[in-house]
């Protein structure tokens, strides 16, 4: 009989509670993305991976904004300058007009063949007038080249009404004045209201960009925020390694430093140009013209008070109307200018003092002594007297405009100069950062 079997070990043991993995003395793997990070800047070289990224973006934020802001400023300055030498020649075209008109209508008074002076006048002011038009429509808004297009119609039908008055009262026929009062009529309800419009809204578009200038002033915050962003990672580096001076950072900091000055200094600096321009030289050069313009259809209405013979108390109500805004606009431009022009205001003075002696003349019934008083141009006469004023206020014009061009344009030089130092020094130092920190990345690898 064959013995039963038995076993002689410890019977086996049964399934017991689950325990998980072995240990192996290591954290557990991070199964997600968000996890992951944070482990990794739990660690040293991860903080410092972090620490280069805001380093290298920090200047990369101040060489964009910078450049940004630059170029946005700059942009501006020169559509402020375009557009104030747009406003400047639509003034100066009208003054043109208004100078031939006045011209003519002086010239008429004489008689028969005009005097070959004022012939010579008129002429010279209608050429600058015909040729100034193309080149102000070719860099015109559309809405604005379309009127001037319709002015340069209506100056050639002036033109053509003039002649008509001019060869009717060389013969003597009395027609010639209603040809010269059809001219002038054409001058003043056509060419010189759509003249004014154009004036307005290119003085409106100066107004805009001048305004706009100040707008890039926004982006100096970011440039700010770069140069904070990096003191902080060198506060903080050295901190954590104990050493004070980190070459990369430092280049970098001292490339931002000098581009955010540089783009800081151009900016407000530009803004505060024109600032000083559009209250300044700009203002003075707008009111100056004004006046000339205002003075120089005075000088018309003098004259059709006399070919109206009596009748022409409405003409010299104009008179006095736009000699006392003429008054008040040199009196602005004197006031907005740091030089100081001056002498425009004595010399219309002057001229009206003129004005008055033919007044006098004509209402005490000498008219004959009147108009030869209204037409002469030696020394000490009316004729002389309003061309110096007409010469002098041009001059100021003339000054003033340049002052004013030449002042927004050399800031806008300087900004798109400013504006490119700062990018090119923010990639720089962003270069110079990333290799200050993997001076210290390295160390831990």
């Amino acid at each position: 009989m064959t013995a039963p079997l038995t076993t002689t070990g410890p019977p086996p043991a049964g399934p017991g509670p689950v325990t998980g993995p072995p240990d192996t003395g290591r954290a557990p793997a991070s199964t997600t993305p968000r996890s992951r990070l944070s482990a990794g800047l739990a660690t040293t070289p991860g903080r410092l991976a972090l620490a280069t990224t805001v380093a290298v973006v920090a200047c990369l934020v101040l060489g964009v904004t910078g450049f940004l802001a630059g170029n946005t400023q700059s942009a501006a300055l020169r559509d402020a300058q375009r557009d104030a030498a747009q406003l400047v020649g639509t003034q100066e075209l009208r003054n043109d007009l208004v100078s031939a008109d006045a011209t003519a209508t002086n010239a008429f008074l004489v008689g028969g063949l005009e005097p070959a002076e004022a012939r010579a006048r008129y002429e010279a002011s209608l050429t600058e007038a015909a040729e100034a038009l193309p080149t102000l429509a070719s860099t015109a808004h559309d809405a604005e080249a379309a009127d001037l297009a319709t002015v340069s119609d209506s100056v050639q039908r002036y033109s053509g009404l003039v002649e008509s008055a001019r060869a009717n009262n060389r013969q003597g026929f009395p027609v010639g004045a209603a040809y010269l009062d059809q001219a002038s009529a054409a001058l003043r309800g056509e060419v010189l209201p759509t003249l004014d419009e154009v004036a307005l809204s290119t003085s409106e578009r100066v107004d805009d960009d001048l305004g706009s200038v100040s707008l890039a002033q926004v982006l100096l915050l970011f440039v700010l925020l770069g140069l904070v962003a990096l003191g902080a990672v060198q506060l903080w580096l050295a901190r954590r390694t104990h050493r004070v001076l980190n070459t990369g950072l430092a280049a970098a900091s001292v490339a931002l430093l000098v581009g955010g000055i540089v783009v800081t200094a151009a900016v407000l600096g530009g803004n505060g140009v024109a600032r000083s321009v559009a209250s300044g030289p700009y203002a003075a050069t707008v009111a100056t013209s004004q006046a000339l313009a205002l003075a120089t259809d005075a000088k018309s209405m003098e004259s059709f008070t006399l070919i109206k013979r009596g009748s022409g108390a409405d003409f010299e109500e104009s008179y006095q109307t736009s000699l006392d805004e003429a008054r008040t606009l040199l009196t602005e431009a004197e006031d907005a200018t740091e030089t100081g022009i001056d002498g425009s205001r004595e010399l219309l003075d002057a001229w009206d003092a003129k004005h008055a002696e033919i007044r006098e003349l004509d209402d005490d019934g000498d008219w004959e002594a009147a108009v030869k008083a209204a037409t002469s141009t030696a020394e000490g006469s009316a004729g002389a007297a309003f061309t110096a004023f007409s010469d002098h206020a041009h001059a100021d014009v003339e000054a003033t405009s340049t002052d004013a061009v030449n002042r927004l344009g050399s800031a806008a030089t300087t900004a798109q100069i400013a504006a490119w130092v700062a990018l090119v020094l923010g990639v720089a130092g962003a270069v110079a950062a990333a290799a200050g920190m993997n001076v210290r990345l390295k160390e831990y690898r």
